[in-house]
């Protein structure tokens, strides 16, 4: 088997990350994934920069394990064309602005007649109703609307974007969550549902303990730079060459983190004892920690506490992480060459299976480049086939 979903078909009829970052979880895990996309320009993401060999490295990030077909989703032979493809597949994934799929006539109470078995998954800003449904969504924007930029930064800075577009990949996380439970249902009753993933909805729920704070004391929290408002000392600390991240997170790592700094007699300082205390006093805390560490490398203490049993890491920039040992060992970066890009290199796959493990089996697609041998599936002719890319419909 070439993973746990072989068999699957996926219609994608998405863009940007979210919901290709969806799509491209669920080819990992051996689903045959359809990606639609507009004749002449493809998905947006196709133009971003920076670019490897004239292809852009953002749109090669998100689109492995796919096939390429254009279409014009604007006139009716393209719609056509999508309604066939939908009748065929398991699962479809869109993320267009709310009306749009409905004016197609491929939103999901219309495909549910001709496909009862459909798994819709529908990717939006905020959720298809509410008084702000309308609102366009993009990453940066539900950082701020979502409140996660006012926790990120450092304390007397501003605010600051999360340096990934994680509220995007929450949304295609949870889009693959919500798919997999509707088609482990879909075994006992035969029949599909549709789905929502929303960047909004995403954001708050990773709120967790911050939301849970704000309920209990009616304070907002602020920003905190790399540190925790719960734990204390936990945070990013320059040393003489760089800076190390420690998460002292119980009383007894404090003890240890101690013994690795050499200064014992911080154990039973009034201030600092408990993790209450230290959390209450983090100030002179960080005042205490900062000369000691300031006098050894990054590398140095890590070392020290690694023996120690601390939990700790320098701050490794990625050209580092990308060739850690542990990184290479668990295949999270795999060789996946196409003719125009010899040397193309992914992030691997994270869900790990013991037995039907997934895999990267096909390079993102040039555009449109399956788009004959899709609708041949289908059972378009060849003159037929003709036909549409001569009306510019493929």
């Amino acid at each position: 088997m070439s993973g746990p979903l072989e068999g699957i078909r996926v219609l994608e009829l998405s863009r940007h990350l979210a919901g290709p970052f969806a799509s491209m979880t669920l080819g990992d895990l051996g689903a045959d994934v359809v990606k639609v996309e507009p004749p002449g320009r493809g998905d947006d993401t196709r133009s971003f920069p920076p670019y490897w060999n004239g292809e852009s490295t953002y749109y090669l990030s998100a689109n492995r394990n796919k096939r390429s077909i254009t279409l014009d989703l604007a006139t009716e032979a393209g719609q056509d064309v999508a309604r066939s493809l939908a009748k065929q597949s398991d699962i479809l994934i869109e993320n267009f602005r709310p009306g749009t799929t409905e004016r197609w006539g491929l939103d999901y109470e219309q495909l549910r007649e001709i496909n009862p078995r459909l798994i819709y998954c529908t990717i939006s800003a905020v959720g298809s109703d509410g008084p702000d449904s309308n609102r366009s969504g993009v990453d940066l924007l539900m950082q701020a609307y979502g409140g996660l930029m006012s926790i990120t930064g450092e304390e007397h800075g501003a605010p600051v974007r999360v340096g990934t577009s994680v509220v995007d990949l929450t949304a295609g996380a949870n889009a693959v969550q919500g798919i997999l439970a509707a088609l482990y249902l879909r075994e006992r009753t035969g029949k599909g549902q549709c789905i929502e993933s929303s960047l909004l909805e995403g954001q708050v729920s990773w709120l967790t303990y911050h939301a849970v704070a704000y309920f209990a004391s009616g304070e907002a929290p602020g920003r905190l730079g790399s540190f925790h408002a719960s734990v204390a000392p936990y945070g990013a600390f320059p040393t003489n060459d760089g800076y190390l991240v420690v998460a002292v997170a119980t009383d007894a790592l404090w003890r240890r983190f101690c013994g690795a700094l050499e200064h014992p007699e911080l154990v039973e300082d009034p201030r600092f004892a408990k993790n209450v205390e230290r959390c209450a006093n983090r100030d002179e805390l960080h005042a205490v920690l900062l000369p000691i560490l300031a006098e050894r490398s990054a590398a140095a203490w890590a070392d020290a506490m690694d023996q120690a049993g601390v939990p700790c890491s320098p701050v490794n920039t990625l050209d580092t992480v990308l060739s850690l040992p542990q990184v290479l060992h668990r295949e999270m970066v795999v060789d996946i060459p196409r003719e125009d890009l010899p040397d193309l290199r992914l992030p691997g796959v994270a869900i790990k299976l013991s037995d039907t493990p997934g895999s990267v089996r096909m390079p993102p697609p040039r555009l449109g480049e399956h788009a004959d041998e899709i609708l041949a599936e289908l059972g378009y002719d060849t003159e037929r086939i003709a036909e549409l890319r001569e009306q510019q419909i493929i």
